[in-house]
């Protein structure tokens, strides 16, 4: 049996939900992105647990990069850590980009407290045509998505042609990208963006807590 993986652990022990997050395909949990929404978060008084699926953490041993792990073995990792926190009636289950789309795909199978998706892949970029939209039709559980406006892998123009479940909300961060970040040329700075798009994952948090 595979172990556990690492878990970075912000914010307090007693809240009610616990926000888990996964990373991204080419970034480590502690990001800057990752590192950022999970101060803001915890500094709103949630309990947020980071952790890296198999490929990231072999990259931290030794350095070398690595393609993401196989569907089945990043689901197997989001098991293994939903069942070492108490399993999923008091985890909301998300993550940055694939590790959102890893979550979903586990909430669709598994159910959860509810979902987050920060910047959801919802196709590559440059190529709108192959969709990872399929699964969302009929989601059931309470989900939030953060996304850019313009977006690389989704923008608003795109999404607003996909079946969404009525269990899907949207926060738009205007002029984001794929890390909710503004153009200069907007007048907006990061900071400004990860604070809206924590202050929609704070409000989602304490719709979907007991």
């Amino acid at each position: 049996m595979e172990a556990v993986p690492d878990l970075l652990v912000d914010g307090p022990d007693d809240d009610a939900v616990t926000l888990m997050l996964a990373h991204g395909a080419g970034a480590p949990m502690d990001s800057p992105f990752m590192t950022a929404m999970a101060a803001r978060l915890a500094g709103r008084g949630h309990r947020v647990v980071r952790f890296e699926f198999p490929y990231m953490a072999s990259r931290r041993l030794d350095g070398r990069r690595r393609p993401p792990d196989r569907q089945p073995a990043l689901l197997a990792c989001w098991r293994r850590v939903v069942d070492a926190l108490g399993g999923s009636d008091r985890l909301v289950i998300g993550g940055k980009s694939m590790g959102g789309r890893m979550a979903s795909l586990l909430a669709a199978e598994d159910g959860a407290r509810g979902l987050v998706c920060l910047g959801y892949p919802f196709h590559p970029p440059g190529k709108p045509e192959r969709t990872r939209v399929e699964h969302l039709a009929a989601l059931a559980v309470p989900t939030l998505i953060v996304q850019g406006t313009r977006d690389p892998f989704g923008t608003a123009d795109d999404i607003a042609g996909y079946r969404l479940a009525p269990a899907i909300s949207i926060a738009w961060i205007d002029d984001g990208d794929h890390d909710l970040k503004p153009r200069k040329s907007s007048g907006r700075d990061h900071d400004a963006a990860l604070d809206e798009a924590a202050g929609a994952v704070d409000a989602f948090l304490r719709s979907v807590g007991p």
